[in-house]
């Protein structure tokens, strides 16, 4: 069965080239443009895993990543071009599970997106209050 990814990423071109290259390795990605959207696509259908990035216009991926946190325990990868010490503890502060920095080689972002989806598989399920 495959690999439900949500990509939340206003860049359209990464996109296409991460259906690309993600494609004969079990993943089905679908993408939005915003945060608002990512979160309301995380409440009604929610994915195996999240790829977030970090820079967006109105809500950046920090906010975006505490928001679908504060509702679901699913994995969420920051994909992003920031490799700042700061940048990386804050989005690992926020509720990130992975901080990848752009570019990347397609067989270890799967790799990673496959370890993420096996840990919360193996996890106790979130518990909202």
């Amino acid at each position: 069965m495959a690999i439900e990814v949500l990509l939340v990423d206003d860049d359209v071109d990464l996109a296409m080239m991460l259906r690309t290259l993600l494609r004969g390795q079990d993943f089905q990605i679908r993408s939005v443009r915003t945060g608002q959207e990512g979160i309301r696509s995380c409440q009604e259908n929610p994915p195996d895993v999240v790829i977030l990035d970090l820079l967006m216009p109105e809500m950046d991926g920090w906010q975006v990543c505490e928001r679908i946190r504060s509702f679901s325990d699913v994995p969420i990868l920051i994909l992003s071009a920031l490799g700042a010490p700061g940048s990386v503890a804050r989005a690992l502060d926020a509720g990130a599970d992975d901080y990848v920095i752009k570019p990347v080689h397609a067989s270890l972002l799967a790799s990673r997106l496959r370890t993420l989806v096996r840990r919360r598989s193996l996890a106790p399920r979130f518990q909202a209050a």
